[in-house]
């Protein structure tokens, strides 16, 4: 099934913030992203319909396999669209902005390419 962008960088906020935090609320995306807690809301009613995620009782987040199939894929991209813009000199900061908007529009084959051609060379 093919998500929106905008999902995907909710699914991948959800990943990255579990990552360094452990869990993950509604506030910490909104905070992550710089959206508003209704448009969170909505986000996640909507991701947790389609079992995207589960939300317990304490209003904890967790990303579903679903959710984290999707979640990963995209984080991984933008790992790696990042690496590449460094290697080529590209200022940290600019290039995990620039990989954020790169890795929604990159072909599964480009991406694969430079994923290979990265590994090969040794900087990822």
């Amino acid at each position: 099934m093919l998500i929106k962008e905008s999902a995907e960088n909710y699914l991948e906020a959800i990943l990255a913030i579990t990552r360094k935090e452990g869990s993950v609320r509604s506030i910490d995306i909104a905070n992550h992203l710089g959206v508003s807690k209704p448009s969170v809301s909505v986000a996640m009613k909507s991701f947790r319909e389609e079992g995207y995620i589960s939300v317990d009782a304490g209003g904890d987040i967790t990303l579903t396999e679903k959710g984290m199939e999707i979640a990963a894929k995209i984080f991984e991209r933008h790992q790696i669209i990042a690496k590449a813009l460094m290697a080529l000199g590209v200022d940290e900061e600019i290039a995990f902005e620039d990989s954020c908007k790169i890795e929604h529009d990159i072909s599964n084959q480009t991406f694969e390419k430079l994923k290979a051609y990265l590994m090969l060379h040794n900087i990822i």
